[in-house]
């Protein structure tokens, strides 16, 4: 029996998990399972196969498995019961911890009284819960306190719940438009089918579903039975971020979140984000972000056009320096005032430049002091950080990006047992 589609014409039962290692531990790192979509009791069977799955691989790994539930949707009390029996299946193991869950998820979860299951507001909570000596007193988790209690969810819950169906939003019309691009292509009785193919190709290459149904949008057609013939394998571009860490360029995430973590470094700077361009909507898209007020985050993915050091620094091609948020003529006063009440500043946005000179991301620090100016060393810095962001990003593209489009095409012309 198939899941009735949501209101965004994706089937219910349609919840992406894409894993990625996370540091962080000082004896062990963990593996994020990063959760999309809704899920009810038709697919809990199915999705507690597949989440038994990358919880054995975090076991094989010696990882921490981690949820990440900010952008997943449980409903039913079929759902509960899968979790509550894949808690119970891990007896001896450690607790599974799920992060950033929606205060209805939350609540559902903390009125069922799960045991082995450990919730958090933020991954970084979690990672310093995790991360203290056995023999300190342990605190209470976060949703176990007065102000963060699933019946009393805080501004910042309601914040990332906004954010997040912003996103959503903003995506979902580029995955019907990747829906119906496969369903006239390769002949697919239904919008279902084309979203089955397209979620399995994002799991197998560890993709994000966003970046795949982009790139389905706006590959050229292929013509013959291999989408981009002649195509060779690339060499990995020598870069600094993959020498620090044991770094795998094929996972995005992990890499993207190097890029912050380093930008961060080199500019001293307590806050930034990361974001990339996505050529379906030919529009900047938050990436990955730290130390930023949510409200804040809540702006930069409303993704406002100009008045914006972030969009001055793409169609610019150059860095842009604001040293005093609260006199520069160059932001709109929307923006001046979402950084002013965060309590922002100064910033400086880095474009990340394709070997061709375009704009394929910007990287911004934010400061809560007014009147900084990089030095030439920083810049410097920031550049060649800059450079081998774009570098990366253009192999990822052309490699594991493209292999999961030739994955796709595979599997939608292969003839059908």
């Amino acid at each position: 029996m198939k899941a009735p589609p949501d209101r965004l014409g994706v089937p219910a039962a349609a919840l992406v998990i894409e894993s990625s290692v996370v540091e962080g531990l000082p004896a062990e790192g963990a593996l994020l399972l990063r959760m999309s979509g809704s899920l009810d009791a038709h697919g809990a069977r199915s999705w507690s196969a597949e989440l038994r799955g990358h919880l054995e691989q975090a076991d094989r790994a010696g990882l921490r498995p981690v949820l990440d539930m900010a952008h997943a949707q449980l409903t039913g009390s079929a759902v509960l019961r899968t979790l509550s029996e894949t808690a119970r299946a891990r007896t001896g193991r450690p607790d599974l911890i799920i992060v950033r869950a929606r205060p209805g998820v939350r609540e559902a979860v903390h009125l069922a009284c799960l045991d082995g299951v450990r919730l958090y507001a933020t991954l970084d909570e979690a990672l310093r819960e995790l991360a203290r000596g056995a023999a300190r007193v342990e605190e209470p988790p976060a949703w176990r306190s007065e102000m963060a209690d699933p019946l009393r969810p805080s501004y910042e819950d309601l914040h990332q719940e906004v954010r997040a169906l912003r996103a959503r939003v903003r995506t979902a019309p580029v995955i019907g438009m990747a829906q119906g691009t496969l369903m006239a292509r390769y002949g697919l009785p239904d919008s279902g089918s084309a979203f089955r193919a397209l979620r399995e190709a994002s799991q197998r290459f560890n993709v994000p579903l966003r970046v795949l149904v982009s790139a389905v949008v706006v590959a050229r057609p292929p013509e013959g039975e291999v989408w981009f013939p002649g195509r060779r394998p690339l060499p990995v571009p020598p870069l600094r971020l993959l020498g620090r860490g044991g770094r795998d360029p094929r996972y995005r995430r992990q890499m993207v979140d190097a890029v912050l973590r380093e930008a961060l470094a080199i500019g001293r700077a307590p806050a930034g984000y990361v974001q990339f361009v996505d050529p379906a909507v030919n529009a900047l898209t938050l990436e990955t972000h730290h130390g930023c007020a949510e409200a804040y985050l809540d702006h930069v993915v409303r993704g406002r056009g100009d008045g914006t050091a972030d969009a001055a620094a793409r169609t610019r091609g150059r860095p842009v320096t604001v040293a005093d948020v609260a006199t520069d003529p160059l932001l709109c006063d929307e923006n001046r005032r979402a950084l002013l009440t965060t309590g922002t500043r100064a910033l400086q946005s880095v474009p990340v430049l394709s070997s061709a000179g375009s704009c394929t991301g910007v990287i911004t620090l934010l400061r809560s002091d007014a009147g900084d100016r990089p030095t030439a060393a920083r810049d410097e810095a920031l550049g060649a950080l800059a450079r081998d962001t774009a570098a990366w990003l253009s192999w990822y593209h052309r490699s594991v990006l493209l292999d999961a489009l030739e994955h796709l095409h595979r599997t939608l012309t292969r003839p059908a047992a």
